[in-house]
């Protein structure tokens, strides 16, 4: 223990630098070696308990710990060596001493080589500083024999001007006076040569330096008016004056100055004290003449309309229908371009001119008379007159009063933009328009005009949106027109190789090549004009919405112009009008529909169907990707359009069946009204009217057809067409007969009757048809049959007529029952036409079966 304590007396004092080192630099030489080091490959920390020692961090900064007032602590100011080494032999072993050696050594060696490295390093700069040092003794010996002789130099100077200044002081005095003197005479010959100045000036028309001249003076003839010479001058000049301001004025009446001239004027005026609110007067007044120049220029190309009909004829908007080519299939029909009646130029010239001329015009007069009356600083007594805001008053109202004037001739203009063919003409024009005007908003800001002229925008906007539903209308119902008249032409075969008699379906022009001679190529025809027609509106009218449009970013065009006026007031309305158009061909009074072709019926039900399933949300899908549509304000929903137009489609559908489930009750009621059923001849063939009705029902199967898928049937019997047969000679029939053949039948054989009805399957005439053909041709055989029944219950038949019935129901039988859902249904019907003949019949004698089969078969 003593032998560890004696050793570490011993080092202590290497331990502690108390040798007074010339350190220069210490952290950046170290940050020197550390880069050195590991550039080398040899990374360890240099210097680094030194810096630990002085307390230095990274950056070389001093770090700011409190001063440590502990003796044991061996890097702090008040360590005590014999405390520290007590503490030790206190809490440590013998162990943990000798490893205490053993740090301190290490320590103290990596301190002494530190000190020995940063001694090597610095050697070079030790003995530069020591030579720069040497240098600055020199170079400062020599300033200081510099500056003695300097400062020598300044007092001799100071001497000798005080000589000078001492010698020439009552001269100096002299010659300022003097100088006072000859400005004063100066002055007194400008004010006696003053009037001579001003007739000189007014002479040449130099007003503006006759004013200047004149305001000079003015205060000095005002202070010594009281002098008759001073007073003379004055009245000489004031008379000169007088007539230099009548002369402006005059010019200012004139009207023929330019702008900069004018405004010159009302600048000398002003300095001559002209009131100033008379001065705004005759400035607007002189502008407003020149101004109403440029409108009775575009009013002059705005001239009244020739007439009222061939205005009405050229102002009707219209698109392109497919009449112009004698059939609806153009597939890519164009805008109509129909000219503007009323005027030479168009619209964007007529903009043009009333931007370049009046708008031009009217902010040169706004920016001249703000720079005379508003901005121009006011002195003296001005300022206190308020004259600004006066003249801002009469400002706004002179610009409202022509704006408005002017927007009533645009106005005018927009509104003979008739024709929709061209639409980017009309939105480059209210480009324009609206581009001017935001020049009359920074030069006036707090007028209304510009917002007027947003206005005026919007509404051309809005009506053009409106033309373009109207133009939309008439396509549609011109195309529909095409379309009847194509139905109008003669009866073509459908299908030459089916085999179907009569031929079903109306074709196309027989003249035009190119003319469709189908329902299908119809209704594609007619779908695909009217989708481009829309495509085509929904283009133009996107124009009002294009980036390169200044007022696109006003938030109507964002917002309400896109969901109300576009999808709702355009697209919308026009699919509602398609719908409601439809419905009214439903509302044709008469016994066979109307005037409405049945097939036009059919057509239009597929269309409103073919809406409904797809054609809607794809053109409300298109407008809204389109036109970035939000729905922030309320707007119809596509189920709502799409229910509407299923309604619409199921409307046409029934009323097509009705209207042909009609035709053919029309043809078997008076075939039943017209015949003597009770001495009628034996029947030896089936009817003539029977065979039609087989033909008819067959074209009206094939056509419908052409638009409607199959549908479902149930299931066939394998005898169908020889149903007739077993239902008529069935048990059930045999028994209802046999009542009327035997006197002594114990039961009526209407009783009989009316108890099978009760159990019957109740037939709905006149229900809703499904989208098919199976549930179409089914509704019209209904009407048909439940016709027949009921004129035959209104007839009283003989035997041969009831056995004509016969004949008549099963030759219907072997056809009509592959048209319909179910075959029973045509069973039934049949069987109460043959049952109500034979009830109302005076002598009920049946036909054979055999008979009747090869009567139909022959027929």
């Amino acid at each position: 223990m003593a032998c560890a304590v004696v050793h570490f007396r011993t080092v202590r004092p290497k331990y502690i630098p108390n040798i007074s080192w010339p350190v220069y630099s210490m952290d950046g030489e170290a940050d020197g070696l550390v880069q050195l080091s590991e550039d080398s490959g040899r990374p360890r920390r240099v210097h680094g308990m030194l810096k630990l020692y002085y307390g230095i961090n990274k950056e070389g900064k001093a770090a700011e710990q409190a001063e440590s007032l502990d003796p044991c602590d061996i890097n702090g100011a008040h360590f005590n060596p014999d405390l520290f080494l007590n503490k030790l032999r206190r809490e440590c072993s013998l162990a943990e001493l000798m490893d205490q050696e053993t740090c301190m050594v290490k320590q103290i060696r990596s301190l002494d080589s530190d000190m020995q490295t940063l001694v090597y390093e610095n050697y070079n700069k030790f003995i530069s500083a020591t030579d720069t040092i040497r240098k600055m003794k020199n170079d400062f010996k020599k300033m200081e024999d510099e500056m003695d002789c300097l400062s020598a130099n300044m007092s001799a100077i100071t001497e000798f001007s005080a000589r000078i200044s001492g010698t020439l002081q009552d001269q100096h005095e002299q010659i300022t006076k003097l100088s006072g003197v000859h400005t004063l005479l100066r002055k007194l010959q400008f004010l006696f040569e003053l009037p001579a100045r001003l007739n000189k000036c007014l002479e040449l028309q130099a007003y503006a330096q006759a004013v200047r001249s004149h305001r000079r003076a003015r205060c000095v003839l005002q202070q010594y008016s009281h002098l008759p010479s001073f007073k003379g001058i004055q009245d000489d000049c004031h008379a000169i004056m007088d007539k230099l301001a009548q002369e402006l004025r005059q010019k200012f009446r004139d009207g023929g100055s330019s702008a900069k001239d004018l405004s010159e004027c009302v600048e000398l005026l002003l300095q001559l004290d002209e009131p100033a609110e008379e001065l705004c007067d005759k400035f607007l007044s002189h502008a407003q003449s020149r101004l109403e120049t440029d409108l009775q220029g575009l009013e002059a190309e705005i001239r009244p309309y020739p007439s009222a009909p061939a205005v009405k004829d050229a102002s009707a908007p219209r698109l392109s229908s497919t009449a112009a080519a004698g059939s609806p299939t153009d597939n890519s029909p164009k805008m109509s371009t129909i000219p503007s009646p009323t005027s030479n130029t168009d619209i964007l010239e007529f903009i043009d001119r009333g931007c370049n001329e009046f708008v031009s015009s009217l902010c040169l007069v706004i920016a001249s008379y703000q720079e005379l009356f508003i901005n121009h600083a006011q002195t003296g007594e001005l300022a206190s007159k308020n004259i600004p805001q006066m003249a801002n008053g009469k400002l706004q109202a002179f610009v409202g009063d022509l704006a408005a004037r002017y927007f009533s001739l645009v106005e005018r203009r927009i509104q003979e933009e008739k024709g929709v063919g061209d639409n980017s003409l009309l939105v480059r024009a209210l480009d324009r328009f609206h581009r001017r005007l935001q020049a009359v908003a920074k030069l006036l800001p707090g007028s209304p005009v510009p917002n007027q002229g947003t206005e005026i925008v919007i509404r051309a906007a809005t009506e053009r949106v409106k033309q373009y539903l109207s133009a939309l209308q008439s396509f549609y119902m011109d195309s529909l027109t095409d379309v009847r008249q194509a139905l109008a032409t003669p009866r073509l075969s459908v299908v030459s190789a089916s085999g179907a008699g009569g031929g079903a379906l109306l074709g196309g022009s027989a003249s035009s090549r190119d003319a469709p001679n189908s329902l299908p190529e119809l209704l594609s025809s007619l779908s695909a004009s009217i989708l481009n027609q829309i495509k085509s509106v929904l283009a133009s009218v996107h124009l009002f919405t294009a980036k390169d449009i200044a007022f696109s970013n006003k938030p109507y065009f964002k917002g309400e112009f896109c969901s109300q006026g576009v999808r709702e007031s355009l697209v919308v309305s026009f699919i509602k009008f398609v719908c409601q158009s439809s419905r009214q061909f439903c509302e044709s009074a008469g016994d066979k529909g109307g005037s409405t072709p049945p097939a036009l019926l059919l057509l239009l039900s597929r269309l409103c169907l073919d809406y409904e399933t797809s054609t809607i949300s794809y053109i409300l899908t298109l407008t809204d990707e389109q036109f970035l549509v939000q729905h922030h304000s309320p707007v119809t929903p596509v189920t709502t359009l799409c229910t509407e137009a299923r309604e619409a489609a199921q409307k046409l559908l029934n009323h097509y069946v009705k209207v042909q489930g009609l035709i053919i009750s029309q043809m078997l009621r008076k075939s039943v009204e017209t015949r003597d059923w009770v001495n009628t001849i034996e029947p030896r063939n089936v009817r003539a009217v029977m065979k039609r009705v087989v033909e008819d029902t067959t074209s009206i199967d094939v056509q419908v057809g052409l638009l409607y898928e199959e549908g479902v049937r149930k299931a066939h019997s394998s005898d169908s067409s020889k149903r007739t047969f077993s239902v008529y000679s069935s048990s059930r029939q045999q028994a209802r007969y046999a009542a009327s053949y035997t006197p002594s039948a114990p039961m009526d054989t209407n009783l009989l009757s009316n108890i099978h009805k009760l159990f019957s399957e109740r037939i709905d005439i006149f229900s809703s048809v499904e989208f098919n053909k199976v549930s179409v041709i089914t509704g019209i055989i209904k009407i048909s049959l439940k016709t027949f029944l009921e004129c035959v219950r209104l007839r009283t038949f003989g035997r041969y007529g009831l056995q004509q019935i016969q004949v008549d129901c099963h030759y219907l039988q072997m056809y009509l029952w592959r048209f319909v859902s179910d075959e029973n249904l045509v069973h039934f019907l049949l069987d109460e036409i043959v049952g109500s003949s034979a009830h109302r019949c005076l002598d009920p004698a049946p036909m054979e079966q055999s008979v009747i089969e090869v009567i139909c078969e022959r027929g």
